[in-house]
């Protein structure tokens, strides 16, 4: 297990997501490891249209450009965030997040996956459930959980 060769750090570009991309940071330096930073994109559900249809939207083009433009952000993240002397690759899937982490840490036979333990707050985690949760359920891989730090209010 020790070392630690590939790492993977999913993010939701969400400050606890920021504090993950940190300790995975830490871990690929002191090991020497390669670090994949993942970014998941969910699919657009599509819906038929009740005729008539009074506008056309390209489901498929908007899908592409949302990746294409939320892999910029995920090179931006990467290039503020992460020492040069890091060896790092990123990925964009699509579909649930937590099958796509998975599916990710499988193929690229990952040996550790950096996560925070909470993302994107709020109603999306009571009707999707948490994607950490079901990451650490499904993966064979260890999975290192990273709290953000508490805010004094």
């Amino acid at each position: 297990m020790l070392p630690f060769k590939k790492i993977l750090c999913p993010t939701d570009f969400s400050e606890p997501s920021y504090e993950a991309l940190k300790m995975a940071n830490e871990l690929a330096l002191h090991f020497s490891s390669e670090l994949i930073v993942v970014h998941v994109v969910a699919p657009i559900p599509l819906v038929p249209a009740a005729p008539p249809a009074p506008v056309i939207f390209n489901v498929v083009e908007y899908q592409q450009e949302l990746e294409k433009s939320l892999r910029k952000m995920l090179e931006d993240l990467v290039r503020k965030s992460v020492p040069e002397k890091i060896w790092v690759r990123t990925e964009v899937g699509l579909g649930d997040a937590a099958d796509q982490i998975v599916k990710i840490a499988n193929e690229e036979k990952v040996d550790l996956i950096v996560i925070a333990t909470h993302g994107q707050a709020g109603w999306r985690r009571f009707v999707f459930g948490s994607v950490t949760e079901k990451v650490v359920r499904l993966t064979p891989q260890p999975v290192l959980t990273i709290r953000a730090p508490l805010t004094e209010e």
